[in-house]
């Protein structure tokens, strides 16, 4: 019972594009997925090659004959939404627009972004890049597409690193609310100094959260350990377990019902150690018992 149960938990990998969109879906279900995510576009390039009709009424197609439970997209790395830079400002606008229009084509209901880093210019001016970037490419691509917001693990000059940051983003778009929600990354909040360890810090963290967002927002988890200390700010994925939020701290995220009934998402390293389906694998057992 307990296995079915870890089973029914929706939880998948970020699984490769290669070869053809529609690839990534077949790469979902070879590995037991039933969620999953992808790039959608190169993520190390500014260059993003167009998505036809056909290309992606192939990967609507697949997705829907593969009974996947859900596909999310991650806005590429070079995107920097807090950039005091012009050039490389306009550019991210650009690319989330671009990515929400792309999403929407193929039937993906939520996009990903990492809010990025102001670069010494400063939180007030970076969160007033950020609202503005939103603003301009929820103008340029309206449509019903989610944007959600990903928590850092509060690394130097970075965005949204507490759920306060998080919160005064959201608020600074009211007009936008029934398109924004939230991804909590678990190696980024424990970096970040939020414990989830045990039932009682887990539950403070998740009251801190209630206390600053609506818990309705919280939309997706990236399941990931952390190679780093609590509170050390270090963004550094670790495999399922071997972290130093460590089996028992697994075994308390994935046993907690708010946590357990949200879509979760693995982003973890593939090594002589262990490959994704091993991590998938184990986040299961955790979740069993």
């Amino acid at each position: 019972m307990c296995r079915l149960l870890a089973l029914m938990v929706r939880m998948g990998l970020h699984v490769s594009i290669a070869g053809g969109m529609e690839k990534s879906v077949a790469r979902a279900e070879e590995k037991g997925c039933n969620v999953f995510q992808i790039f959608s576009s190169n993520p190390r390039s500014w260059k993003t090659k167009p998505l036809s009709e056909g290309d992606a009424e192939n990967f609507a197609a697949h997705f829907k004959s593969s009974g996947l439970d859900l596909a999310v997209d991650h806005m590429p790395y070079l995107p920097n939404l807090a950039s005091p830079k012009d050039d490389v400002y306009a550019k991210s606008v650009d690319a989330l627009a671009t990515e929400l229009v792309r999403c929407k084509m193929l039937g993906i209901p939520f996009l990903v972004t990492h809010l990025g880093s102001h670069l010494g210019a400063g939180w007030e001016t970076g969160l007033q890049r950020i609202v503005g970037a939103v603003d301009e490419a929820f103008s340029r691509a309206d449509n019903d597409v989610i944007l959600l917001l990903e928590n850092t693990a509060g690394t130097k000059n970075s965005m949204g690193g507490s759920f306060q940051e998080v919160a005064a983003i959201i608020n600074s778009l009211k007009a936008k609310q029934s398109r924004l929600g939230v991804c909590l990354d678990t190696c980024h909040l424990f970096a970040a100094g939020y414990e989830l360890r045990t039932p009682e810090g887990l539950a403070q963290t998740l009251d801190q959260f209630k206390s600053n967002i609506k818990i309705e927002k919280l939309m997706l988890i990236h399941l990931n350990d952390c190679r780093g200390e609590l509170g050390s700010h270090l963004d550094r994925h670790e495999h399922i377990g071997l972290g130093k939020i460590g089996e028992q701290g697994f075994r308390t995220i994935l046993r907690n019902e708010t946590v357990r009934g949200l879509p979760m998402i693995l982003e973890t390293p593939v090594d002589s150690r262990r490959d994704d389906l091993g991590n998938l694998n184990a986040a299961r057992e955790l979740a069993s018992g």
